[in-house]
């Protein structure tokens, strides 16, 4: 049993598990990074989508939550918590490959909806894994723990984007597909032969099924959709940022990077202190300042007129991504304990179904509004989660790992 004190780091360092779910999460990250922003190019380029139709391919992530929760029910009835995480893996690894030697425009589609939806869910088995080894072996830095851990997944999403652009362009997109297959099955050698038991807290009082699948679950899932609601400008924010840039501040190409790559920095560096905030003023506190941060982060894109406007956007966004990022997969785990594979499969399909609704804002909002004026949809949007939040904080919160 791990010792109650110590650094998180220290923490993450001395477990087998724990130093395998951070390799993992960085070769999943890396992997999944160098192909998303790549894919509208490669509906268009190799397949000869329409534009208009390849912009739709973001809808597919509306399957994400029926996904997420189907495997998440699953993991929750099974002894071993990394075979369905590795079930996962595989299938998502299967599906980049269909994805890399698709020849006709619907074939992504269907793929992204089955297979990549269902790939999804390894990161959430992970988490869930995570929280029983810490339910199992309980720290003073439960919170720190699991924000290292997430950091892994930051460091990949700073990386893969520069390795997929340059990558794509030696070697062609079908390619970058297949070495994204690669890492989605790399991410399972870390483990090796690891098994970790899921964690049944018999302290927890026994609920009919149909208790658990409705009345039980509501707390976690109006936590999930007020998070959707806090994440919608994101998808808005690298649609048509880069845009507004180019088109209307006639920002070099080295500027618009800068500004686009600031906040995963700032993320990363966030991620312990969020961390340590919540371990001492609770976590959903903290979530709400979080949202609150978005919210003058979209505020301040809206109103923009220069450069430092928008870094100024950027450093607000990363302190609400780095809230979602080290304290959304706990808080939903807390809010439904008996059941935290479907509580983690259900919250980490917020992420896909806000980048779809806010693609789908973005698009109708430049349209009737114009850039930046659009942002201040996502920043309405973002008020409401943070009144949302300040409400949640201010009831009881169950009992349970958080």
């Amino acid at each position: 049993m791990f010792e109650r004190s110590g650094s998180a780091l220290g923490i993450v360092a001395r477990s087998p598990f724990y130093r395998a779910a951070f390799l993992s999460l960085l070769i999943s990250g890396i992997g999944v990074s160098a192909a998303t922003p790549q894919l509208t190019l490669f509906l268009v380029r190799e397949l000869g989508t329409p534009l208009p139709v390849a912009g739709l391919y973001y809808v597919t992530n509306l399957a994400a939550p029926v996904a997420g929760y189907l495997v998440g029910r699953w993991s929750d009835r099974t002894p071993d918590r990394l075979v369905w995480f590795r079930v996962c893996a595989v299938i998502g690894a299967v599906g980049w490959l269909a994805m890399a030697s698709a020849k006709t425009v619907w074939l992504p589609f269907v793929i992204s909806a089955l297979a990549l939806s269902i790939s999804g869910g390894a990161m959430a088995q992970l988490f869930a894994a995570c929280r029983d080894e810490l339910s199992r072996h309980p720290t003073s830095a439960d919170n720190r723990v699991v924000a290292a851990i997430r950091m892994a997944f930051t460091v990949g999403w700073m990386v893969g984007p520069v390795l997929g652009s340059w990558f794509g362009g030696v070697f062609g997109l079908r390619a970058l597909l297949v070495g994204t297959a690669v890492c989605g099955f790399a991410q399972l050698i870390p483990f090796g032969r690891q098994r970790i038991e899921r964690y049944q807290d018999l302290a927890l009082p026994s609920r009919p099924v149909s208790r658990r699948r409705i009345d039980h679950m509501m707390p976690l899932l109006v936590f999930t959709a007020v998070c959707v609601l806090a994440m919608t400008g994101d998808t808005i924010k690298f649609g048509y940022l880069p845009i507004y840039m180019a088109e209307d501040l006639h920002l070099s190409d080295s500027m618009r990077g800068a500004v686009i790559g600031i906040q995963p920095l700032l993320e990363l560096l966030l991620l312990p202190v969020v961390a340590r905030l919540a371990d001492r003023f609770g976590a959903m506190p903290v979530m709400t300042g979080g949202a609150a941060l978005g919210l003058a982060g979209n505020l301040a894109y809206a109103t923009s007129h220069s450069v430092a406007t928008l870094f100024l956007g950027q450093a607000l966004t990363a302190g609400l991504w780095a809230c979602v990022g080290a304290l959304g997969v706990s808080i939903a785990q807390s809010l439904y304990p008996e059941g935290v594979g479907t509580a983690s499969g259900v919250f980490l399909s917020a992420i896909p179904v806000s980048s779809a609704i806010g693609g789908a804002i973005g698009g109708i909002g430049v349209a009737a509004i114009g850039l930046p004026q659009v942002f201040f949809v996502p920043a309405a949007l973002t008020t409401l989660a943070t009144v949302a939040f300040v409400v949640l904080s201010t009831r009881p919160q169950p009992s349970g790992p958080a």
